[in-house]
């Protein structure tokens, strides 16, 4: 159960309270919900099983008020965490903080993120809390400093884990000479030899045996003071097995001491050390894959150059990245990159964007456009005027939305962390009662029962449930910032593949949003060139939309224009100027019928094109017909391809746009559209998103994250399309970093692939402990099969955790399919 505080805007009086009241209360997996109308307050008790804090804001927005909330989200560093018990530990830890809203642990990024309400609980508060648990919190500064420290230490843990497992090794080897040497009949030297000097061959083994000890010491450290603390996790079930193999191995040694020597077949040393040293090069493997996890956050980050030339009094001048500032004039040459976000001042050039948007084509640039730190520049050298520096350009808020999306979970985590919660507590009690069961009812020997019971405490690691989600959404947000799809989230990621109807806006998403000439239709002789000066030099002034798609196609053709002796706007209807002599009318139907001025069988080219979508502009000289200029928003090049893709995935797709249905009918034919929501103002788009989800469909609303920032935020899932520096990324869950379509399918692609691997690892994960704990409490042992050895119960628990981090790793292969 998770506990969420709102503040409730628009309350006037007790029944608006009540009203939220029961409306929150009606949602599924609703607990208990209590409104306070003095403090305007709302207290939500609910399974995040079933619902979202999304879920609960569109319930109170639904019935007329609004619900916000005032918390803040601070990231910390974890450490001393070892598996998915730790995470559960200290998120149950963090949730019982007053106005912790929300607590989620990554056992895989190590971090730890929380909301919380500043006024109520401070980071001292937090971290203190993770203390008490046994662990440590650091909260995470953001700079490129820490980044680097953050690698350091990483690459730190993985040397220390492989020294520890090689010093391990050193004394193991030679253990397990000494232990089983006599039993595979290997000559042995008199002095361990068990039969000729008992008392030497057990402290021998002792002797070896406590360096391996030693160097595997933080399992017992943080082992027994977890379990002291009542939040028992997999290094306690390592600390108990070993710790049990050693004492009564210990024991066995002064047993023989005093004459026993029935104990020398007794003796567990080697099985304490080889568990140790196969845990640690399981510890080892997981490290170096986790590694591997999150290399799309290290190609990210190592894009940004060190330093920048900069203009300093008409001087240039190499400085650190960090010492730019916005407004300073930067210079880049020929194969540079460039190093922050900024605007063209002089020169022309092409810019290799592909490693922050996919685009595989360089992207020309001239005065006025945008350039975005970390692209390369191609084939010229050019000076830009820098916008943005440090964390808010596309790079950082790029590597920001990963790091964001890598640290969440996914609703089908959940489950996983659930039961790992309870899972190590359960195992110890049947460890206990196994190791007991074949003492007094099966008349085993102690030594059969302390096997039955060592075997269970190691095999039952909880490490590979809990690495199961975040590893391999770690990997799939990695891929998706590698072909230019950001995804915020593991929320997300996991919706997108249950998306059924997709929602797209039509100007500047479907289309270019930027009209075009399309069509130019002559009379009387005239030529199409002639004709478009005429109406491009007519144009050259006005400010509307269809006049500067006029001019805009006579520069592309490199015409010259003439000059405009007057000019005369209508309104509604069109302009009237006059061109070296010649009196010219511009306009629409209804202008050309006030002047009289017939248009032949321009009409009915006029009506075909405008049932294509087109807008039909006519131009008349000297009161007689002279031809017509058709107009169109154009579609984009890839729209068709991807709604023919989506299509065959089984989507749903539809197009909204505040066009007449006339245009908009046209344009979803060119396409493919099933479904055309036309003449819908902006400010109602989240309506038409939410009829559909009425109907029970799982929606996606595709815009570019301004105007349909309402609707984006009202789908299950908002996909924005845009350089992921606007409104786009507060108001989507994705972010598509090409104004390309085929990204949509791709992010859906993607999120079928992820969620596959996540289920498989979860089906492995909690295959292997549902077979692997009865084998090692002795079942197959009863029908007469063999008795589980610890030794193997460790490598099976190794290798469980490494097997499900490779096959995370798998998702890297993902690869987009293409269009036929």
């Amino acid at each position: 159960m998770e506990n969420k505080i709102f503040n409730i805007e628009g309350m006037t009086c007790a029944s608006c309270a009540q009203t939220v009241e029961k409306t929150v209360h009606k949602l599924p997996g609703v607990e208990a919900v209590n409104v306070n109308l003095a403090t305007e307050k709302m207290t939500v008790q609910f399974d995040e099983l079933n619902l979202t804090e999304k879920d609960i804001q569109k319930a109170v927005a639904d019935a007329g008020y609004t619900a916000v909330t005032t918390t803040i989200k601070k990231v910390f560093t974890i450490e001393g965490m070892t598996c998915a018990s730790c995470a559960q530990t200290i998120e149950k830890a963090i949730q019982k903080l007053p106005s912790a809203n929300q607590s989620t642990v990554n056992l895989a990024t190590e971090k730890m993120t929380v909301l919380y309400d500043p006024a109520i609980l401070n980071v001292s508060d937090i971290t203190k809390a993770v203390a008490d648990a046994g662990y440590e919190a650091h909260e995470e500064v953001d700079s490129a400093e820490s980044v680097d420290l953050d690698r350091a230490k990483k690459q730190q843990h993985i040397k220390e884990m492989w020294h520890r497992f090689l010093m391990s090794s050193i004394f193991t080897v030679p253990l397990l000479y000494i232990a089983m040497g006599h039993m595979l009949g290997l000559s042995l030297p008199a002095i361990i030899d068990p039969m000729l000097h008992p008392v030497a061959f057990s402290l021998i083994q002792l002797i070896v045996t406590l360096p391996v000890m030693y160097y595997g010491r933080s399992f017992f450290t943080v082992g027994f003071k977890t379990l002291v603390k009542g939040h028992p996790n997999m290094d306690s079930l390592v600390a108990l097995g070993t710790s049990a193999a050693f004492v009564y191995s210990l024991f066995g040694t002064y047993m023989i001491y005093l004459g026993d020597t029935s104990f020398t077949t007794a003796l567990y040393y080697e099985s304490a050390a080889v568990i140790l040293t196969l845990i640690t090069l399981g510890k080892y493997f997981e490290a170096v894959s986790k590694g591997k996890t999150s290399e799309a956050i290290k190609k990210l980050m190592g894009l940004a150059p060190k330093t920048a030339r900069v203009l300093r009094s008409n001087q240039e001048i190499e400085i650190a990245i960090d010492e730019v500032q916005v407004g300073d004039i930067v210079v880049v040459r020929p194969g540079e990159k460039v190093p922050v976000d900024g605007m063209v001042m002089e020169g022309n050039t092409s810019i290799d964007e592909s490693m922050l948007t996919g685009e595989s084509m360089p992207v020309e640039k001239k005065p006025s456009d945008k350039v975005i730190g970390a692209s390369i520049n191609k084939n010229g050298s050019f000076q830009y005027k820098v916008t943005s520096v440090g964390k808010d350009t596309a790079l950082s808020q790029i590597i920001k939305l990963v790091e964001d999306a890598q640290g969440s979970k996914a609703p089908i985590a959940k489950l996983a962390d659930k039961i790992s919660g309870v899972f190590v507590p359960i195992v110890i009690v049947l460890a206990i009662l196994a190791g007991l069961a074949w003492f007094f009812l099966g008349q085993e020997s102690w030594i059969f029962a302390l096997t039955i019971t060592i075997s269970v405490l190691v095999i039952a690691c909880p490490c590979a449930l809990g690495l199961a989600t975040p590893t391999a959404i770690m990997v799939g947000t990695g891929k998706g910032a590698e072909n230019g799809v950001l995804i915020k989230s593991g929320g997300a990621l996991e919706t997108t593949h249950k998306i059924e109807t997709i929602i797209f806006d039509k100007t500047g998403t479907i289309t270019e949003g930027k009209p075009k000439v399309t069509d130019i239709l002559t009379k009387n002789g005239l030529s199409e060139t002639k004709l478009l000066i005429l109406a491009a030099s007519a144009e050259k002034g006005s400010e509307h939309p269809l006049g500067e798609a006029i001019v805009n196609g006579a520069k592309e053709r490199n015409l010259e224009l003439s000059k405009t002796e007057s000019f005369n706007a209508i309104p509604g209807l069109g302009i009237e100027v006059n061109i070296d002599g010649q009196h010219l009318l511009l306009g629409n139907k209804k202008l050309m019928n006030e002047r009289q001025v017939s248009l032949g069988d321009l009409a009915i080219s006029s009506d075909e094109l405008a049932s294509q979508g087109k807008t039909p502009m006519y131009i008349a000289k000297d009161g007689e017909i002279a031809g017509l200029i058709a107009v169109a928003d154009t579609v984009k090049e890839n729209s068709l391809k991807a709604i023919e893709k989506l299509h065959r995935m089984g989507i749903e797709v539809a197009m909204i746009t505040g066009d007449n249905k006339r245009t908009a009918e046209a344009i979803a034919k060119q396409v493919g559209i099933d479904r055309v929501l036309s003449e819908v103002l902006p400010e109602d788009k989240a309506n038409e998103v939410k009829k559909l989800q009425a109907e029970g469909k799982k929606v996606a609303m595709v815009g570019d994250g301004i105007n349909d920032a309402p609707a984006l935020a009202q789908a299950d899932i908002g996909i924005a399309i845009g350089s992921g520096t606007d409104v786009a990324m507060e108001s989507a869950d994705i972010v598509l970093m090409r104004s390309d379509l085929m990204d949509v399918p791709t992010a859906v692609e993607l999120s079928k692939e992820t969620i596959k691997n996540i289920r498989e690892n979860l089906f492995w994960a909690f295959a292997y402990n549902i077979l692997g704990i009865p084998v090692a409490m002795g079942l197959l042992y009863v029908f007469g099969g063999p008795l589980l050895s610890p030794i193997i119960a460790a490598a099976a628990m190794s290798f469980s955790s490494v097997s499900v981090l490779l096959n995370a790793l798998r998702l890297k292969r993902f690869k987009p399919s293409i269009a036929k």
